[in-house]
């Protein structure tokens, strides 16, 4: 057996699974995983039956804490099992769970349909899109990615591939949808694409002077766009706490296409531009170096502008245009915190952002969203409100207390906290936070009664 290898007993004797060391997006703490291919559905069968440690299924790596490792266990790597297996004109999709966003884009867009939902990176697999149950800048219209599903294949604790759907299991449907991989292995899903005219989108921006304005505008507007998020300042003080840069739109049609754009309506390109150096120094994401960034990137937003046309990557995934960029905050690494609150709670927005902007937590990437309902998802993060996220460096030893006094606050408002970003929040927080979570327990003993599948964030959260 080479160094790094583990082997696992099975009815055809021990089968040997490389080991890797695993981390989450915010790159703060890996753990070390045997590793088995989503396409060898018989050794991610026999790992499910024979693995003490547990199994997991993991896509891109994108959740930004431990929703993706499993220490000590096995890991089914996603990115193996890649395809569209079906397609109908209508914009029905089934595809492998290891199909990423990037590539249903390359493939679907020039064809006229885009994905129903995508956050902020396109590097996100469909098995991920369900487990996290993804959101993005049009959830106050759309919903979330399950909304989306009309079924998916899921391997469960007796090794059986069980197929799920609203009709044939609700309850499995939607304890799996949100449920961070905790139900089984997903192996590929049916979804319905959204049609598209072009792949370019008509985009109004507007530059709100606080958070006030933003909201105001948020409120009174967001109905009429099919998306809509803001840039958020979160580190500026008093009248100006809160400023913002808000790009609502919807997708152009062929008629509005400039002449130069008109000759390739559905064009789309998802090439990266540049890729940051393994190793980027400790600091230089700083308060000082922050406030420059965010006062140029303020500035530079018009302060009213209409109808500009914009590329899918300009308006949905500008950071992918930077591969790992997630390096710039050095060897550290960063977290990212979400919440959601209802939208009688309004002003915990405001108390949390008082709170970052006095810490004077640096952050450069800081958004501010409206959410419309949410689904049947037992551990599902959307419900109708106010959705803040924001990324920060780690190492403040005042970052983790300042959190924690906040997380209270979102619990006391009937929030709470997004599980497939968060890498720190207390497990006493999840029953008030999901207060389904008894439900999706039981679900979960049904189909996995001997606890087969385990993550670290599941350990950590006291959900297994």
């Amino acid at each position: 057996m080479l160094p790094g290898e583990s082997p696992v007993a099975s009815d055809s004797g021990p089968r040997v699974r490389p080991r890797r060391l695993l981390k989450g997006w915010g790159r703060t703490v890996p753990t070390s995983a045997a590793v088995t291919g989503l396409i060898d559905l018989d050794d991610v069968r026999d790992a499910v039956l024979h693995e003490p440690r547990g199994v997991l299924g993991r896509g891109l790596g994108r959740s930004y804490g431990d929703g993706a490792q499993n220490s000590g266990g096995v890991v089914v790597d996603g990115t193996t099992a890649v395809g569209i297996t079906s397609f109908d004109p209508s914009g029905l999709v089934t595809a492998k769970a290891g199909t990423s966003l990037e590539q249903l884009m390359e493939w679907m867009v020039p064809m006229g349909f885009f994905v129903p939902v995508t956050p902020g990176t396109r590097q996100v697999t469909v098995g991920g899109a369900i487990a996290a149950d993804i959101h993005g800048k049009n959830h106050h219209q759309a919903g979330s990615w399950c909304n989306h599903v009309e079924s998916f294949r899921l391997m469960v604790g007796s090794g059986e591939v069980l197929d799920v759907s609203l009709e044939s299991d609700p309850d499995l449907f939607w304890a799996t949808a949100g449920g961070m991989g905790l139900t089984g292995v997903i192996a590929d899903a049916t979804f319905r694409m959204k049609p598209i005219e072009t792949s370019r989108l008509v985009v109004d921006t507007d530059r709100a002077a606080d958070l006030d304005e933003v909201m105001a505008l948020m409120v009174e507007g967001d109905a009429d766009y099919d998306y809509s998020v803001a840039w958020i300042d979160i580190m500026t003080r008093g009248a100006a706490m809160g400023r913002s840069v808000l790009d609502r739109g919807r997708f152009a049609r062929r008629d509005e296409l400039p002449s130069k754009m008109a000759a390739d309506p559905l064009g789309f390109a998802s090439n990266s531009l540049a890729t940051l150096p393994p190793i980027a120094p400790s600091g230089l994401i700083n308060p000082l170096t922050v406030r420059a960034f965010n006062e140029l990137w303020f500035r530079k937003a018009p302060a009213k502008r209409r109808d500009a046309i914009m590329s899918i990557t300009q308006f949905f995934h500008p950071l992918d245009l930077v591969e790992e960029w997630n390096r710039v905050y050095g060897p550290k690494g960063f977290l990212q915190w979400q919440y959601v609150v209802p939208d009688e709670a309004g002003d915990v927005v405001r108390s949390t952002l008082e709170a970052l902007s006095a810490e004077g937590v640096p952050s450069f990437l800081a958004v501010l969203k409206r959410m419309g309902p949410g689904n049947g998802g037992h551990l599902s993060f959307p419900s109708p409100g106010w959705t803040l996220a924001f990324d920060a460096p780690v190492g403040s030893s005042e970052l983790g207390p300042l959190l924690d006094r906040l997380d209270e606050q979102i619990v006391d408002a009937g929030g709470r906290i997004y599980l497939a970003k968060d890498s720190r929040v207390r497990a006493e927080h999840i029953p008030t936070m999901y207060p389904r979570v008894d439900e999706w327990r039981e679900i979960r003993r049904r189909v996995d009664p001997d606890g087969h599948f385990q993550s670290d964030l599941g350990r950590r959260l006291n959900l297994i």
